[in-house]
């Protein structure tokens, strides 16, 4: 399979951003925070696709309480680098209805994502709905943000891949956590 040589060029120039052992250590303090909260609920736990199912399956991994598992798939970026129109793929479902929520997105940036799917599962009716979002970017003057209730990471504006974040559609599998560097993309942000 031919990979464009942008794409090996990105992954040799990226900065790592975040260590593995650091994820990993985000990712443990915010389950320790989630079981806290909602072990005795019996959550549902929403992975956001395609991102949000990395953050949602490690965190998950650290729980020893049960849990029910879904996910919902919704995407603005495609192969891009910045965001465009919401699309919707798989909805939230009417069984969650009446249910803890823990919603499990892999990064927030300016929010948009994050808050239409806040929005469509307020919509159903659950008993309570929480946030986690393995990275949150620094906001942006202006821009409404959503209510994350765990956060395990916090970053620039910065162009990120690993960790279920992706560049172009590839680089999901890293377990450190990278930043595009301007001058290999030509057009990250």
């Amino acid at each position: 399979m031919f990979v464009a040589p942008e794409i090996e060029l990105v992954r040799r120039t990226a900065r790592e951003r975040y260590t593995a052992e650091q994820v990993r250590e985000a990712l443990d303090r915010m389950a320790r925070q989630i079981a806290a909260d909602l072990a005795r609920k019996r959550p549902l736990v929403i992975a956001v696709m395609h991102g949000g199912a990395f953050a949602a399956v490690e965190v998950c991994k650290r729980f020893d309480f049960a849990y029910e598992f879904d996910y919902v798939h919704v995407g603005r970026y495609g192969a891009g680098l910045t965001g465009g129109e919401l699309t919707w793929i798989v909805r939230p479902k009417a069984t969650f209805r009446d249910r803890a929520v823990l919603l499990v997105e892999d990064v927030v940036d300016r929010g948009l994502t994050l808050t239409a799917v806040q929005a469509e599962i307020d919509q159903i009716g659950v008993a309570e709905l929480c946030t986690a979002v393995l990275v949150r970017k620094a906001s942006y003057p202006g821009d409404p943000r959503p209510r994350v209730d765990y956060v395990g990471l916090e970053t620039g504006s910065e162009y990120l891949f690993g960790c279920g974040m992706d560049y172009k559609g590839y680089w999901r599998n890293l377990p450190s956590l990278f930043a595009v560097e301007e001058s290999a993309s030509g057009s990250a942000s």
